[in-house]
């Protein structure tokens, strides 16, 4: 494998022990709150729709975030550098390759991914400083066409200063929609690439497919209407008409296409002469398999909180590694014990499905043995309110999103953020409460 990863220095700082000063801007946070209307808010949705030509049913935040840049940056590199070093360890990979359920093993893979996403939250440290910890890495796409309207829809609707920026590493807006061609198109005609999904209509992420079709000009495919022919693949164009297929923007979800026992009408590990644009297989070799490797020696990173398989928990010497790395467990293996301080993650799963809190001894050995080295147990982290709102101090994920086209550099972009006063902070998790939701950062000029 080709690595053609370009490592990006971490910027030195000095951590600040004030509650939100170093991550937030107060005086930005202040300004917006004290600024607020409900009409404005009704614009952005307005404005959403506009541009989306179809409403947003997932729920968008009333406000966005306004965070140091040094902070974006430090998170945008962690993530770089652990996709390098997941890239670079062939042990790791023939493991997460053999992880992959042989139905779902894609001929042909890329030498690398073209989509990553790094989801951090922030907590509090050991020595009681606020520090983004990695949630979970996944070489998938995410809304990343969506994500751009959101910023300029917020820009719009509550008049923020023009010099607060979304792009990092001094990308413009243009540079931006550039880059994400280049990667999703590559040097194939548009009217031979397609976004394929399954049942893309009625998936909460059509928004980002409606902004993609518009602006790329490449047609939107359920999975299950791909008719093969020979060793080609064609989809039917809005004529009817039978249309070769040279690229596949793929962001069909393997966890849903086997929760929802779907028979493609076309062999998902053939040799199909197409390329891929986010090939399916990185869907599982950067993804929540990744992170007991990179919490672990030697690949250990301040930025990976512990975890382990479950497998190794229960019948090896996880437990023990668990303990050393300072997550809090029971002293008892009783089957009532409660194990509060872990979560228990299944490894192939999107927005936060099976994700099981406060797991008990009893619930982790009902678990067949033969899929125990499905689910993983991470050290259950604590997100920090960091984000002052009319509602009350409020919890940020920050997800980083990443481009790599062909024969280019994996690219920080963009930051998504999620906000939630709950347990969970994917939208669906949200849905009943103000100021949370899907939201954008915007940080000043340094």
């Amino acid at each position: 494998m080709v690595n053609r990863l370009q490592p990006i220095p971490a910027p030195v700082f000095h951590w600040c022990p004030l509650r939100n000063r170093f991550f937030v801007i107060p005086e930005l946070r202040d300004q917006f709150n004290s600024r607020y209307r409900p009409e404005d808010y009704a614009r952005l949705q307005a404005l959403l729709e506009e541009q989306c030509g179809i409403r947003v049913e997932f729920r968008v935040a009333e406000t966005p975030v306004f965070m140091r840049q040094a902070l974006l940056e430090e998170m945008a590199g962690a993530g770089v550098q652990l996709a390098q070093t997941l890239l670079s360890d062939g042990r790791y990979l023939a493991a997460a390759r053999e992880a992959i359920p042989a139905a779902f093993r894609a001929a042909n893979e890329t030498a690398h991914p073209h989509f990553l996403t790094a989801d951090f939250s922030l907590v509090r440290d050991s020595d009681g400083n606020l520090a983004p910890r990695l949630v979970e890495m996944q070489a998938f796409p995410s809304v990343f066409a969506y994500q751009a309207i959101l910023c300029s829809a917020y820009r719009s609707a509550f008049a923020l200063d023009g010099s607060l920026r979304v792009f990092f590493g001094g990308l413009t807006e243009d540079d931006y929609w550039a880059l994400l061609r280049r990667t999703v198109v590559g040097d194939c005609d548009p009217e031979n690439v397609i976004l394929s999904e399954l049942d893309p209509l009625h998936q909460k992420t059509r928004p980002d497919f409606e902004v993609t079709a518009r602006r790329l000009g490449i047609a939107v495919v359920d999975i299950r209407s791909i008719e093969a022919c020979g060793s080609r693949l064609h989809y039917r164009n809005p004529a009817g008409r039978l249309t070769p297929i040279h690229r596949i923007y793929n962001r069909a979800i393997a966890d849903e296409l086997i929760a929802r026992h779907v028979r493609l009408p076309f062999d998902w590990t053939y040799p199909w002469e197409v390329e891929w644009a986010g090939h399916p297989n990185w869907y599982f070799l950067i993804s929540k398999f990744s992170i007991p490797w990179l919490s672990r020696r030697p690949h250990r990173s301040v930025y990976v909180p512990p975890a382990v398989f479950l497998s190794d928990f229960l019948h090896g010497p996880g437990r023990e590694e668990l303990a050393q790395a300072g997550a809090p467990l029971p002293a008892e293996t009783t089957p009532e014990a409660v194990l509060s301080g872990v979560l228990v993650k299944p490894l192939f799963s999107f927005a936060g499905k099976g994700i099981v809190f406060d797991p008990t001894q009893a619930e982790l050995e009902a678990i067949p043995a033969e899929r125990r080295g499905d689910f993983l147990l991470q050290q259950r982290m604590h997100f920090e309110p960091t984000i002052e709102t009319p509602c009350g101090p409020t919890q940020a994920e920050i997800r980083i999103l990443y481009l790599w086209p062909d024969g280019g550099r994996l690219t920080p972009t963009l930051a998504l953020v999620r906000l939630g006063r709950g347990k969970m902070m994917g939208v669906d998790h949200n849905r009943d409460q103000s100021f949370v939701g899907a939201s954008a950062a915007f940080f000043p000029a340094r």
